[in-house]
């Protein structure tokens, strides 16, 4: 073999043993890069803490209902209608804490009023029941119906035990919930818009 043909032959094992580590070796950089670029995502953690929420409440109607998540918790965003405002002014003697003073749930300083709001048409509070830990039901019509009062004005029914919440969220006396719903840090970013999971800064 002449030592031009010798030359060759070694440039080529080096160039296959060139390219097969290159290739082994891009292999294992894309398999550490994998769990380095999902370090960036928000870790279960972080979710838990819960990020704010911000909610356009253009499309809710008067009457109606939404429901959004903030901090693995259902928040309820309710456009109340001007006869379920004027039902609040009649209950206060018939609930556990019709000023929201009770300090379990702290209610915010803007929502320590009868209709527990910023803007009196919309409520904005945890549907979890102060009791145990269940969701109440939307019980809106007004009037007789099983597990309520004759007088029933509208509001929310916890069926596990019977806690009676109005459209502010305030318990009835006499029920096995401790205290009216939450209400969560928020403000209004503009007319049509909430911001719910945190307050605005001074």
């Amino acid at each position: 073999m002449s030592d031009a043909t010798a030359d060759t032959t070694v440039d080529s094992s080096r160039r296959t043993w060139l390219i097969t580590s290159c290739a082994m070796g891009g292999v294992g950089a894309a398999a550490v890069a994998v769990p380095f670029v999902s370090s960036f995502q928000p870790s279960e953690r972080a979710k838990a803490a819960g990020a704010a929420v911000e909610v356009d409440i253009t499309a809710i109607a008067p009457g109606e209902k939404v429901v959004v998540e903030w901090r693995g918790k259902p928040v309820w965003i309710m456009r109340r209608t001007p006869e379920q405002l004027a039902a609040l002014e009649q209950l206060d003697e018939q609930l556990a804490d019709p000023n929201s003073v009770r300090t379990a749930y702290p209610t915010p300083e803007y929502a320590r009023n009868r209709h527990r709001s910023i803007k009196p048409e919309i409520l904005v509070a945890v549907g979890i029941c102060t009791h145990l830990g269940c969701s109440p039901s939307d019980r809106l019509t007004p009037g007789p119906q099983p597990s309520l009062p004759n007088d029933w004005q509208g509001g929310f029914l916890c069926a596990c035990h019977g806690s009676t919440f109005d459209v502010a969220g305030r318990v009835f006396k006499n029920k096995p919930a401790p205290d009216n719903l939450e209400v969560p840090p928020h403000y209004y970013t503009s007319e049509t818009t909430v911001m719910i999971g945190e307050e605005r800064s001074a």
